[in-house]
This record gives structure tokens, sequence and C-alpha cells, in this order.
């Protein structure tokens, strides 16, 4: 049975599309009122729309602390209070480090860790007003490392981090803070990654379970679940909970022989197709590549 969050207000950052845009519409049926935040507006206008009434949408740059702080104000004036935040906007790029964009590389962790980051920073005040919840989405990649990955999982092993600091330093006040960790779901970002063929083969090769692509709905029902109970970690697949028990073996194993002998075996394919495809993966990466480009100098 769901659990209730009646009344509730939720601020869903990287709402327009995917995890975000699907965890607002469970959040809403389960009765909380939502303030979606994203650099699309047409896209959260129709999310938001399709919500309901009481759901208002921002656009904003989650790097952008003014920005950021003026959202929190409105959404704080609209609704009176502030109970859920979900630390959701991420992009993401893919490519042997020394081959990516350094402006791509350095964006993705802006957004992935510093966003994060400015969001907290943003509403912190309304959750401790409100003895709330702060829900940081950080990855698989936060507990394993990839090659061919080193951005993303950087920027996403630094939030989880954030988080947990974060949890004992706001605990006291009453606010709870979570990790949300996700494998392979099947959202733009995922199928972006995919439309590279090495990328896709790089990753078709992973151990069970990490080599497959999980249905998103399943996955965004467990992180409302997670969200009801205010719990300090939510896995959106059932066997990444496994993966805590193991996390100090996979550095090594990865970094070891297993991902010395897959990159000696791309490397050529990689060469042959002059490189991996460069840009911010997805439609969300897109869009995030065109709000950087019309933003005044």
């Amino acid at each position: 049975m769901s659990r209730s969050l009646n009344g509730q207000v939720a601020v869903v950052t990287g709402a327009a599309r995917g995890v975000g845009a699907l965890l607002a519409r469970r959040l809403a049926a389960r009765g909380a009122r939502l303030a979606l935040v994203g650099l699309e507006p047409d896209e959260l206008k129709r999310v938001a729309e399709e919500i309901g009434p009481d759901s208002g949408c921002w656009t904003a740059d989650v790097t952008d602390r003014e920005a950021m702080a003026r959202v929190a104000a409105e959404v704080l004036e609209r609704y009176g209070r502030v109970d859920v935040v979900v630390a959701n906007a991420g992009v993401a790029t893919g490519g042997p480090f020394l081959d990516v964009d350094p402006a791509d590389f350095e964006r993705v962790v802006q957004v992935n860790l510093m966003g994060s980051v400015v969001t907290a920073r943003a509403f912190l005040p309304a959750l401790v007003a409100s003895r709330g919840y702060l829900l940081q989405i950080a990855s698989l990649a936060a507990i394993t490392p990839a090659p061919l990955m080193t951005a993303y999982c950087a920027s996403k092993a630094g939030v989880e981090a954030f988080a947990h600091c974060l949890r004992a330093e706001v605990g006291f006040k009453g606010v709870k803070v979570g990790v949300g960790y996700l494998s392979w779901t099947d959202t733009d970002m995922v199928r972006g990654a995919d439309e590279d063929d090495v990328m896709r083969e790089a990753r078709s090769r992973l151990p069970w379970p990490a080599n497959r692509t999980y249905p998103l709905e399943p996955a965004v029902e467990r992180i409302a679940d997670g969200i009801a109970r205010r719990s300090p970690h939510v896995y959106a697949q059932w066997w990444l909970r496994g993966t805590q028990s193991v996390r100090g073996y996979l550095p090594g194993l990865i970094g070891g022989a297993l991902g010395r002998r897959e990159m000696r075996r791309l490397e050529p394919r990689i060469t042959a197709a002059g490189g991996i495809r460069q840009g911010l993966v997805g439609r969300g990466g897109a869009a995030d590549e065109r709000a950087r480009s019309e933003r005044p100098v």
C-alpha cells in the first residue's frame, strides 16, 4: 500500500522528464503538492498541468545560486512550507578522460555535484522549519567506479559523500537526509549513452545484474516509497542494497585486471570509430547545452 504524503510540499529538480517527471507524478498521487524545477519550461509546464492546478513550475539552472534562492523564496511564498526536496537534476557524458571535452566534464561535475549543493543551500532553511526530508539522487556510479564514466562517477560519489555529511549536520535539527541509488534505468540519459556503439557494448559486458536496463516505473515507485518513509538509503533496484557490502572491493576489481582487460579490448574500437560521441547525452543534456548557449554572457 502506498504511504500518504497528503498535504506535504515536495520540490523536485530535473523534473521535466525521466525520473524527475515520473517521481513528481507519483508523489502527487500520494497527496503531495509539487514544485517542479528544471531547464525546459514547456516540458515542466506539461508535467505540472498533468499533475493538477496545485502544482507549480520554475525554470532555473540548479548551479545558479541566485536563481535557486529566488525559486526557494517563491516556492515558500506560494505554499507556505517545504517538506520534501529531491535533488534529482543531473547530466552525463562518456568516453576516455583524455578525450572528453573539458567543458563537458566540468559541466557534469557542476550540475551533478554543485547543483545539489546549491539546491540544498537554497531549501535547507525551509526544511529545518518543517523538520523535512532531503533526498539526494546518486547512482550505482557512486558505489562502483567505471571506465569511460569518470565525470559521472566522480560527481555521483561526491553527492553521496555530501549527503552523508549533511545528514550528520542537520539531523539534530529534525531534518532527515537520504541518498537514492539507481542502476541503469530506462531514461533519456541512458538511451542517449546507448546511441554510441562502444559505450553500449561496454555496458553490455558488465557483470549481471548491472548489465541490463531496468524499467522506469518500478524504480520510481521504490523511490517514492523511500521518500514517504524518509529513508536514509533508497534503492531503485532491489539488488543495489547488496552492493554496499562489497563496495570496498570494487575499486580494486574494476581498476585492476578486469578494467585493464576491457580497456585494452575497447581502445582499438574507440580509435577506429573516431572516438566516443562528444557532448552531454540524452535530451536533458541537449536542453542543458541549449540553455547555456542562450544564457547572456
